[in-house]
């Protein structure tokens, strides 16, 4: 009895010791394997040559690099819900018209930061994302827990894509190189990640904070500043640009965040500038704890103080209810804005928060 024990007990010992060298191993050979240069081009005030970061400082004030805790390892890992998460959330799914001519402005809020901008004939696609999960090779990272408000199936033809950054909730490959194939639209993003696009065959054009992508006569769009930071792997952090988008229209810009924390808010009163704003789209949600993700998302209020600053006639609350990213509970970004717009006296139906699939008659 005490030899097989003394047995199991060096079967143990071996396996461990195999597993650390394995860790050690995999520690210094993967980085460099993983890391990979996605843009280069000439030194900036928010590009070293190697790196892009936010001007103002990494992180901006308030958040941190420390963002993995046992509990968040474990979501990352399995994309199990935590607490005032469900395992799923029913959605009606719906289908949107084919086109909207002119000045007319309709959206619909497909999931987290996905939203299809219909109006002057075009039909335009915020960081489409239909992926059932959003991680590496899609076998981790936050699972979806309410469906795409529409099937991707039912989508009308799409003629404009903007991906914001390159984050797995954001820049959804399997989707964008469906959409290509199917649809061959325009893609417009910031430096370097048209780079991962090329690898998959997708054309895209990306611009520097501040170029602009001419659609067509009338219709341009300008990438803007916002702050945040970019990765697929962890050892590639920041080889490529984030940015939000203003869409110049006829009918009234439109503004699109796509991902930022508020740093020290220059990046909102540089987008102003491109106003006068009939619509901001805004995340509102993944922003607990504040002292670990401030630096990286905006909170309702924060939200609500953007929307207030580019001076937009409407907004729209996206970034929430659809995968776990951060502490709060799914609901609670939606219920945290409401209380927000009434303590400042504004009209709710100016900034306003839907269920997937729901689509909103902007009005001029």
């Amino acid at each position: 009895m005490g030899a097989t024990r003394s047995k199991w007990v060096r079967r143990v010992v071996v396996i461990l010791a195999i597993l650390i060298a394995l860790g050690v191993a995999a520690r210094f050979a993967l980085p460099p394997l993983l890391d990979r240069t996605y843009y280069s081009g000439p030194v900036s005030d928010h590009y070293d040559g190697q790196r892009f970061f936010n001007p103002e400082g990494e992180f901006g004030s308030g958040g941190s690099q420390k963002v993995m805790t046992p509990a968040r390892i474990w979501r990352a890992i399995t994309g199990a819900p935590g607490p005032g998460w469900p395992k799923s959330a029913p959605v009606r799914q719906t289908r949107p018209p084919a086109r909207v001519a002119g000045d007319g402005l309709r959206v619909t809020w497909i999931g987290h930061a996905t939203v299809l901008i219909q109006t002057q004939g075009l039909n335009i696609l915020t960081d489409p994302v239909w992926a059932d999960r959003v991680g590496p090779l899609g076998i981790t990272g936050p699972v979806r827990v309410r469906a795409p408000g529409v099937k991707l199936a039912d989508l009308p033809r799409i003629d404009l894509i903007l991906v914001s950054h390159n984050h797995y909730d954001h820049m959804d490959l399997g989707t964008l190189e469906t959409l290509w194939r199917r649809d061959r639209p325009r893609i417009v993003t910031s430096l370097g990640n048209d780079t991962l696009l090329n690898d998959r065959g997708i054309a895209a054009v990306a611009r520097d904070w501040g170029g602009r992508v001419p659609v067509k006569p009338g219709v341009s769009v300008v990438v803007d500043r916002v702050h945040h930071w970019g990765s697929r792997w962890g050892s590639d952090r920041n080889r490529a640009l984030w940015s939000g988008f203003t869409i110049i229209l006829p009918g009234g810009n439109i503004f699109f965040a796509g991902d930022t924390g508020w740093g020290d808010g220059a990046w909102v009163r540089q987008a102003a500038k491109h106003g006068p704003y009939r619509l901001a789209i805004l995340p509102i949600g993944a922003y607990h704890p504040r002292d670990v993700f401030s630096g990286n998302h905006i909170d309702p209020q924060q939200s609500t103080t953007v929307f207030q600053t580019l001076g937009a006639r409407q907004a729209l609350g996206i970034h929430w209810g659809t995968f776990q990213l951060t502490e709060e509970a799914m609901d609670e970004p939606r219920v945290e804005l409401a209380r927000t717009l009434a303590q400042r006296q504004i009209d709710p139906s100016r900034f306003r928060t839907f269920l997937p699939g729901q689509g909103w008659d902007v009005p001029k």
